[in-house]
């Protein structure tokens, strides 16, 4: 229970941005006044939060304010995306204090790992950070996931990482705690994190990167799913007439919504020509990069394809939000900028077409406030949750302990 309300009490100081007085944060939690006092003792003692300053508010002595202190901790976000891996370097609030991004050697597993160790390690320098202020080291990377043994398992678009335990080597590495998240639970944080959202909102994410998928918030938690895996979006239908895809169906997001596919449709219709050396990611980002190029300089062939694509997203939008009714769409990932400006033209009316609810009520899209990085940042904001956000299973005793208990009392 102290664990839970210490939690309690950090993350009412953090949401609060300008900082709360005691009195201010017993109104907010519903602590006693002797609880927030010994609790906020502690934390100032461990630098977590600091005082900010006095206020008058009223009668009375004026109050001390209470505020998160952002440099007394660090975590260290990447984001393993095919293309690119994103390393950032996150203070107590989430803001980013250095990024940097790289392409990997090679898809060779083990060699990965060592550059991304190496790359994290220069990062911990060159910024001059005290390993004891890091709390961890989240990493983003493709589903599926073994959530249990932090492996990552045959993803689509990383050839030769078959079960790979990317958490545990990485952790061996470089001497720090990590944590290992899919890709779109953790732009779903990042956007919990940095978004104006309420503590008891509801978004779907769709996460634009090399593959497509999509992230669940209600009530202000992330839905992971039963094996932390949700969000696996690859096999729905949006084209009934569009290519075959591998599954056996036709029109299936793989085929028909992904980067890849945007650029073969446009090839096939003469945008460019098919001259790519290959279908690799590295080829994939330069090829599509091109194409947005093309539509913001006002090729109309590269418009079309970029809003038709809009149009087969809207498809795969509205079944997801018809199901869930959430309260609005946020789009983010390393392949969002790029098409952002003909999305958010024509998604907005696309999907009210398309609602099921539109007698109701609207259904606000917006860009994730991360943008391109909402994946690495979201990595190491998964690392500050653990550390700042109550959990309320912490207050469960797992079913040994209630053995143990249960033994000591006969």
């Amino acid at each position: 229970m102290g664990g839970f309300n210490r939690s309690v009490i950090l993350e009412a100081v953090r949401r609060s941005g300008q900082g709360l007085s005691r009195t201010e944060l017993v109104e907010a939690t519903g602590l006693s006044a002797q609880t927030v006092t010994n609790i906020t003792r502690r934390l100032l003692d461990e630098r977590f939060i600091e005082e900010a300053g006095r206020t008058v508010q009223g009668p009375g002595k004026p109050r001390t304010m209470l505020r998160l202190n952002p440099t007394s901790r660090v975590s260290i976000g990447v984001h393993l995306d095919p293309a690119i891996v994103t390393f950032v370097l996150l203070d107590l609030t989430g803001a980013v204090i250095a990024r940097v991004a790289r392409r990997m050697p090679a898809d060779e597993p083990r060699r990965i790992i060592a550059a991304m160790a190496d790359e994290i390690e220069q990062l911990i320098v060159a910024e001059g950070i005290d390993r004891s202020a890091i709390t961890g080291i989240g990493v983003a990377a493709p589903g599926p996931l073994d959530a249990e043994h932090g492996t990552v398992v045959d993803p689509p678009k990383l050839h030769s990482w078959h079960r790979v335990p990317l958490r545990d080597a990485l952790a061996e590495a470089t001497g720090l705690r990590v944590i290992l998240e899919k890709d779109t639970t953790a732009a779903a944080v990042a956007e919990l994190w940095t978004g104006d959202h309420q503590p008891d909102s509801s978004f779907l994410l769709i996460y634009l990167g090399i593959g497509i998928g999509a992230a669940l918030v209600i009530d202000g938690d992330v839905v992971r799913g039963a094996s932390g895996n949700a969000g696996e979006i690859g096999h729905i239908i949006v084209d009934p007439d569009g290519p075959e895809c591998a599954c056996g169906q036709r029109g299936c997001v793989e085929v028909v919504c992904t980067p890849l596919a945007i650029i073969e449709r446009a090839e096939r219709a003469g945008v460019f020509a098919d001259d790519r050396v290959g279908s690799d990611p590295e080829s994939v980002d330069s090829r599509f990069t091109d194409l947005c190029d093309r539509a913001a300089a006002g090729d109309r062939g590269a418009t079309e394809i970029l809003e038709e694509a809009a149009g087969h997203l809207s498809v795969l939008i509205s079944a997801l939000t018809n199901m869930l009714d959430v309260d609005c769409v946020v789009l983010g990932g390393p392949f969002w900028t790029r098409v952002s400006s003909v999305d958010l033209s024509l998604l907005p009316q696309l999907l009210e077409r398309q609602s099921a609810t539109r007698a109701v009520r609207a259904l606000p899209v917006r860009g994730a406030v991360i943008g391109d990085d909402v994946g690495a940042v979201g990595a190491g904001c998964v690392v500050l949750d653990e550390v700042l956000s109550p959990r309320a299973e912490a207050l469960f005793l797992d079913s040994s302990h209630e053995r143990m208990r249960g033994a000591e009392r006969s």
